[in-house]
């Protein structure tokens, strides 16, 4: 083991010069790493929320109103059905969290049941999204499954965290930590972003939006007396919260069908949303425009009337404009809603808050002198403890550190303050592996083995306890990763990598430079049985 291998050499400088390569860009200033030649590394460490600065949130996904808009987007879905049958009904609505429907002709009941067993979508498990149940005296309960109700969770709050990167993204933000909590939990983590109510403002909303035709039968009189049909609801204009308008429940065209979305001017200079829907979304709005020439439709954003425009002529192009009273950066944060999607269900913040650029200062300034205390103890131990072999482990610490510096920008990691703290125990640890390396080679020593016998008995019969040390650490930050969220998985992330770095540079990198050693000075005993002035102070 003590033996020069050409590929330990090799691979040793190979990781020496990968770890100052990749190290470089933090050192350096900005101006001169622009200066660097393409094919040099330029990522830098990000830093986290705790050192840079920025916002910080915790959103809940609420899945009560998911539930409650799956049930009544089912209620329309039976009003439809049944019609097209041409099936008699009364009493439609929700009991107790369950949709009940009373069929008027005893006649048409089976034939209710059978056309309304095909709602809904199978499930992979087995079944169907929708239960459909007889009930007494013509009734028939239907309801959503928990297991689907459970899927569709799940579904919605993956596809929320992806929402809210597009939208964080969309900002300018770098590299946001957006990550599930729980079951139904997301947090945001947006460094160098100082504004929290403009990123709520941009998170937050849920940006639904839908074309539907506007209820010309209902006059405001009707609105006000609440006299509206059962396939119409009323909705509020943005322009007022007192003007209402009946609009049909069914949309004619959804948001999601939206494949661009831009901030523009109209012909009389104020600023307008730009769309294009895509190829089905194209069809459906040029069918429904065809169809009802003269009449009005609604634009709807989040259960609010943008505008109710008259359709003048179909239109078939699949582009058009959204007007309202809008500022230009109203028409570019809705714009930006607009291109992101939107959310599958509303957002509840639980907690904000708003990290200084001056603490994050602070931070970096701790860190960076607690990295050095921490080093410099360590370096001052191992050398004082072990004199030339001390100064071998204290070479491979530094590599450690440009190869754990190296790994997280490459991997483009954010560094947080507990990865600092993650970053010093690393170094601690791999001076535990050269301990027990070297206590094992001057016990071997001392019972009358040669130098080069002494040395590869310490590293061979140390790498058991070393493997088995470093796998349980590995285990418990793997386990911190998977559970835990924010500065618990920075500090996870930079331990996980720093152990393999340090049993790399304690054991490769140490032994080169034993085996250098040995060669050129062919010594006739081992230095670590010298005395040193740590043993000399202890007498």
């Amino acid at each position: 083991m003590i033996r020069l291998s050409r590929w330990k050499v090799i691979v040793c400088v190979l990781a020496t010069i990968f770890g100052v390569l990749f190290t470089l860009p933090n050192v350096l200033p900005q101006s001169a790493l622009a200066q660097l030649p393409p094919w040099m590394p330029h990522q830098k460490l990000n830093l986290g929320l705790d050192l840079q600065g920025g916002s910080y949130l915790l959103y809940e996904v609420d899945i009560t109103a998911l539930k409650k808009e799956r049930l009544n987007n089912l209620i329309e879905d039976v009003r439809t059905t049944l019609r097209e049958n041409r099936i008699v009904f009364s009493d439609l609505g929700l009991v107790n969290g369950q949709l009940m429907v009373r069929i008027t002709d005893p006649a048409q009941a089976d034939e209710a049941y059978k056309q309304l067993q095909t709602l809904g979508q199978p499930l992979p498990t087995g079944g169907r999204e929708v239960t459909v149940q007889t009930a007494p005296d013509r009734h028939i309960r239907l309801f959503i499954s928990d297991r689907a109700m459970e899927q569709e969770a799940v579904q919605a709050v993956k596809q929320t965290i992806e929402i809210i990167r597009r939208r964080v993204d969309a900002l300018g933000t770098r590299e946001p930590n957006i990550v599930q909590q729980g079951s139904t939990r997301i947090v945001v983590e947006a460094p160098g972003e100082a504004d929290p109510n403009r990123l709520r403002a941009v998170i937050g909303q849920t940006a639904k939006l839908t074309f539907q035709m506007v209820d010309d039968t209902v006059t405001p009189e009707d609105i006000a007396a609440g006299r509206v049909p059962p396939d119409s609801i009323i909705l509020p204009e943005e322009d007022g919260p007192e003007q209402q308008l009946a609009v049909k429940r069914r949309a004619l065209v959804s948001g999601d069908m939206l494949t661009h979305a831009s901030a523009g001017y109209d012909q009389f200079n104020r600023p307008d949303i730009n769309f294009r829907f895509n190829g089905q979304g194209t069809r459906r709005f040029a069918e429904a425009t065809s169809q009802n020439v003269g009449k009005r439709f609604a634009i709807v954003l989040d259960n609010k009337i943008i505008s109710a425009p008259n359709i003048q002529e179909p239109i078939t192009g699949g582009s058009g404009q959204i007007t309202g009273n809008f500022t230009l950066e109203e028409a570019n944060n809705l714009a930006l809603l607009l291109r992101s999607g939107a959310l599958p269900a509303p957002l509840k913040v639980i907690e904000q808050r708003t990290v200084g650029a001056e603490l994050g200062a602070d931070a970096i300034h701790a860190g960076q002198v607690s990295t050095f205390i921490g080093g410099a103890a360590i370096f001052l131990f191992v050398i004082l403890a072990y004199g030339l072999f001390g100064w071998f482990a204290a070479a491979a610490l530094v590599v450690n550190g440009l190869l754990i510096v190296a790994f997280m920008s490459l991997t483009q990691a954010t560094l947080t303050l507990p990865g600092i703290a993650g970053l010093i125990l690393t170094l601690a640890v791999a001076v535990d592996a050269n301990v027990l390396i070297y206590e094992r080679a001057r016990d071997e020593a001392r019972s009358g083995r040669s130098i080069m016998a002494s040395i590869d008995e310490g590293y061979s019969k140390a790498m058991g306890t070393i493997i088995d040390a470093n796998l349980t650490s590995l285990i418990a930050a793997l386990i911190m990763f998977q559970f835990g969220s924010g500065p618990v998985r920075g500090f996870a992330w930079t331990l996980s990598i720093g152990i393999f770095t340090s049993v790399f540079t304690s054991v490769l990198i140490t032994q080169v430079l034993i085996a250098w050693w040995f060669r050129a000075a062919r010594p006739k005993r081992l230095p670590i049985l010298e005395e040193t002035p740590m043993r000399e102070q202890t007498r």
